[in-house]
């Protein structure tokens, strides 16, 4: 592959690795190729590992039948940040994780009340200054009430998954 497209960061999808994380798909949109490489079942020949430079990259503490799913999780995080992938470029600038740890404050849709929930006052109100206020507090307040990686909630969510 090398010969005829030229080098290529090489990633190998198994359980091993680094976590996945959306600084990661940041530094993998910088990159002029990507070589993702997905494994079966047991995963890859050790011996690849001591003959090219691989990194290996996981998406969890989990196990799947071969690394397809993973690929194509790291390849829709990575085209996201592709300009002109989005129809509108902030989208991708005030995801969750843009900055490494935050997550995106909650988002509303119509009805403005559904089986008697209602839209938050501040946000059907119109003082731009106000909503963005209430959305850093609340993107705040999500990431802070998140499990830690590794932990394992014993409680639901309010129906969350």
């Amino acid at each position: 592959i090398e010969r005829e497209w030229g080098p290529h960061r090489k990633l190998a999808l198994c359980p091993s690795g680094a976590t996945f994380s959306q600084p990661m798909a940041q530094s993998f949109v910088e990159e002029p190729r990507l070589l993702l490489l997905c494994g079966r079942y047991e995963g890859f020949d050790e011996r690849i590992f001591e003959l090219h430079q691989i990194e290996r990259v996981s998406i969890g503490n989990f196990v799947l039948s071969g690394g397809e799913l993973p690929a194509l999780c790291i390849v829709d995080a990575v085209t996201r940040l592709v300009p002109g992938a989005l129809g509108d470029e902030r989208s991708a600038q005030e995801d969750s994780f843009q900055d490494g740890e935050t997550l995106d404050h909650p988002h509303y849709t119509r009805p403005r009340t559904f089986r008697g929930l209602a839209v938050p006052e501040v946000l059907m109100g119109g003082d731009h200054a106000q909503i963005d206020a209430w959305r850093r507090k609340q993107a705040q307040a999500r990431t802070q009430a998140r499990p830690t990686p590794g932990s394992h909630p014993t409680q639901p969510n309010n129906g969350a998954f």
